[in-house]
């Protein structure tokens, strides 16, 4: 017998610290690339081409990863379920890298880049690579395979740093911009190749069989997955794709629009250390919500796990916002903090958003997949409109002020058909006291702090006190349940 929660916390561990480190690493490169390599526009350049990367890694895996969890806990034969996932989608994206390689300077030229289709053909082969493997390591989960993993997707970040650190530092003053640019690019090829190699029994081991009946099932059940995570997308990245052009539009010059782009890239990644402490909880969090299914009390635990992520994830909030003049550090150059202001925004949308993906789990044990979908279109037709509408205006402020809005209305409209369809009752009361205490606590240091990006030694001692409270309080919440009866045991 053991505590779920405790097996869920220690794999969120184990695939969260190298996740963490392999993340908090590549953030190296951000100082990197805003002060020794990029100006703001060129950075804006980078950054475009890697939100359309975004896009498409969404889209060629085909919600699979997904479909698969849930299929090898009904399908006696787990095997025919990995080998129908993987053979879907490597056919699906090798059709994608080849169209896309005969069409790359088409595409080039309609991007803005018509001396550089060369970029087209790395993108398209990086988010190929990308979607091939996702099944051998999402299979890898579901084994429980936490360390092995962990090794392979730690050495596959440190391999595209390793080289990124080359390009920078070794080559970058006998190359232009653009070529780096190109550089950076391969070197993210080579490292997606990484997980080839780390996978390689998987892909020789691999019996070319095929059932049709159940490819089909498991496509009806992922298709609106997919249109949920390109929904998604819309919501985290068509900011970058749509700012450059409607600057342009609104009277501002190309430069001058990419260097918005850039300003609010490089800000928006001190928003992504939420995003960081999300995608090391949900490679733990999604296979084990599954594996709980047949659970009769796993409403409970789902209630209770969300008690600790909502205050966990505010936590992050927090400890970011509070110490913005220190985290600022990572963009070295001071041309881009100018874009500090989006980023205590960001982060508040982004634990909307880590709140939403949590509350997920409804739709996709129901086989409810189809509302996943309808809450993702609703929240890319909110994102679109008030981006087309207001970044002409104010910038990237809109596209900031939109994401935190978008995220917002997905959390409730998530719980509210949740609570119709398949009900999990959550605490709510816990919620409103995290998540409002978080936000009284930053709105405190905001009324206090005369100059909130310059650091202090009595600013320091004093915000994060205000964290430690935090820390305390919810310590003081949560342990009087750690010691009752309500802990859920199921069979290991």
């Amino acid at each position: 017998m053991s505590n779920p929660l405790k097996k869920l916390l220690g794999q969120t561990a184990v695939y969260g610290l190298p996740t963490i480190v392999g993340r908090m690493l590549n953030y190296f490169l951000v100082p990197l690339y805003t002060y020794h390599a990029f100006t703001p526009a060129e950075y804006g350049t980078l950054s475009e081409l890697y939100a359309w990367v975004a896009f498409l890694i969404i889209l060629l895996p085909l919600g699979m990863e997904t479909a698969y969890f849930r299929y090898i806990n009904k399908h006696d034969d787990k095997d025919e379920v990995f080998r129908n996932s993987f053979i879907t989608v490597a056919l699906f994206s090798t059709a994608f890298f080849v169209l896309m390689f005969f069409s790359s300077q088409g595409i080039a030229n309609a991007l803005g880049y018509p001396n550089h289709s060369e970029f087209i053909t790395c993108l398209a082969l990086i988010v190929s690579i990308d979607a091939i493997t996702a099944l051998p390591m999402a299979k890898l989960r579901a084994e429980q395979k936490a360390k092995q993993f962990s090794l392979i997707h730690f050495s596959a970040i440190i391999v595209n740093i390793g080289l990124n650190l080359i390009i920078i530092l070794v080559l970058f003053d006998d190359i232009n911009a653009m070529t780096a640019v190109w550089f950076i690019l391969i070197a993210n090829i080579l490292a997606s190749s990484v997980k080839i190699i780390g996978t390689y029994k998987e892909f020789l081991n691999l019996k070319w069989k095929f059932n049709k009946e159940l490819a089909k099932q498991m496509l009806k059940y992922s298709f609106p997955l997919v249109i949920a995570g390109f929904a998604g997308i819309i919501n985290e990245t068509l900011d970058r794709v749509m700012m450059k052009p409607l600057l342009v539009n609104s009277g501002k010059s190309v430069k001058e629009s990419l260097t918005e782009v850039g300003i609010y890239s490089a800000c928006y990644k001190l928003a992504m250390i939420v995003t960081i402490f999300l995608q090391a909880y949900r490679y733990a969090a999604e296979p084990f919500f599954f594996s709980q299914s047949k659970n009769k009390d796993r409403n409970k635990m789902y209630a209770k796990i969300m008690n600790y992520f909502i205050a966990a994830i505010c936590l992050v909030f927090l400890g970011v916002s509070l110490n913005i003049d220190i985290f600022k550090h990572f963009i070295r150059s001071e041309e881009y903090w100018v874009g500090l202001g989006v980023v205590p925004i960001l982060l508040i949308a982004n634990v909307f958003l880590g709140i939403y993906i949590n509350q997920s789990i409804w739709y996709k044990l129901s086989g409810q997949t189809k509302f996943g979908a309808f809450i993702a279109i609703g929240g890319a037709t909110v994102t679109i409109a008030v981006n087309l509408i207001f970044i002409p205006i104010y910038g990237y402020w809109a596209s900031a002020w939109a994401t935190l809005v978008v995220y917002g209305l997905q959390m409730v409209a998530s719980y509210l058909l949740g609570q119709k369809y398949y009900p999990i009752k959550y605490n709510l009361r816990k919620f409103a006291l995290y998540f409002g205490l978080a936000i009284v606590l930053y709105i405190i240091t905001v009324l206090v702090d005369m100059d909130p990006n310059e650091f202090t030694w009595t600013k320091f001692f004093f915000h994060n006190s205000l964290i430690v409270f935090y820390v305390a309080l919810v310590w003081f919440m949560e342990k009087p349940q750690s010691r009752s009866r309500t802990n859920i045991e199921v069979e290991s």
